[in-house]
């Protein structure tokens, strides 16, 4: 295991044929940015043939062909190369529960691991941006104003907003609550608590 830089971040954002891997779902589009002090330092994108053909709903919603996918690398060919580009970095995902599902399934069928941990920046959004009128990703990326091409719903173009978005919120809590270089445990800490007590706490951490 190499050393995972306290300041390294992988945001990563899958496309699939479905909801749940469970239920036979697979992954057909994997888009990830790694982020070191504040910069994006490498990107990662392909497209992956899941074996079947996909629904023309997914079709629609993705942009993502059955053509398209009939050209592509299979599935676990990807996710050895994405295996690779995670390592043991941690990662962060917007609704990260869900990316996480399939990120498991897919490295299960290939026999391999990630050493790092999970963030979610829609967890953390819910409790920093309470006001905000909703908190899907488009939503946000609306309401604090991030740049954007105005795609979604594609794994490379949604990881970079994400990516976006989190580099926001660590800026924001910086600036507000005067903590220097806010790190991934205090991200996750900030997903688990209450939304009445995200304040105080923050406010806390400041004179630790």
């Amino acid at each position: 295991m190499r050393n995972r830089p306290a300041n390294s971040v992988i945001v990563l954002d899958f496309e699939t044929t479905g909801l749940s891997p469970n239920q036979g779902d697979r992954a057909i589009e994997i888009g990830a940015v790694k982020i070191t002090d504040g910069q994006v330092v490498d990107r990662f994108q392909q497209l992956m043939n899941p074996g079947f053909r996909i629904s023309s709903f997914i079709e629609g919603y993705t942009g993502i062909t059955n053509t398209m996918l009939s050209s592509a690398a299979p599935a676990r060919e990807v996710m050895q190369q994405f295996a690779d580009f995670i390592a043991d970095d941690n990662l962060v995902a917007h609704n990260a529960s869900f990316d996480k599902r399939f990120l498991d399934a897919e490295l299960a069928m290939i026999d391999r691991d990630y050493g790092g941990q999970f963030a979610c920046s829609m967890l953390i959004a819910r409790r920093l941006y309470k006001e905000a009128p909703n908190h899907k990703l488009g939503g946000l990326v609306e309401y604090k104003q991030i740049d954007n091409d105005g795609v979604f719903h594609r794994a490379l173009a949604d990881s970079e907003v994400t990516a976006r978005l989190w580099l926001k919120m660590l800026e924001e809590i910086e600036r507000d609550y005067r903590i220097p270089a806010p790190s991934f445990s205090l991200m996750q800490q900030i997903s688990k608590k209450p939304k009445s007590a995200v304040h105080a706490f923050l406010t806390t951490t400041n004179r630790r």
